[in-house]
């Protein structure tokens, strides 16, 4: 692999754990304030039903998460097992592709 790709996939590493660390920080924060105040999963659902805004910030967090995993996984493959090459980019790939789509399926549950 090219060094202009490494450098490629550490800067998405490293932007995919930036914005996942504030996912998180959310995350938490509103499930605290949210069962602090009472709230059941069944009224925080109901709350989040049709809500564009929580939409797009848990797409933006599975995203983040469909970048994150693969490239990390890919890396530690590489250090522990020294595959590397384009079975194991595919296979990433395809590890991406996959959370992307349960991450997706699980937001619109929780949208729609």
């Amino acid at each position: 692999m090219s060094a202009r790709a490494q450098t490629l996939l550490w800067l998405a590493q490293r932007a995919s754990a930036a914005v996942l660390a504030l996912c998180v920080i959310v995350h938490l924060a509103t499930m605290v304030y949210a069962v602090r105040g009472g709230l059941s999963a069944a009224e925080i659902l109901s709350r989040t039903r049709g809500s564009y805004g929580w939409f797009a910030f848990y797409a933006l967090f599975v995203a983040a998460v469909a970048v994150h995993a693969p490239i990390g996984l890919r890396s530690v493959i590489h250090e522990t097992l020294g595959w590397r090459g384009a079975p194991v980019n595919a296979g990433m790939l395809a590890i991406g592709m996959a959370l992307a789509l349960w991450g997706l399926r699980a937001v619109l549950a929780v949208f729609a």
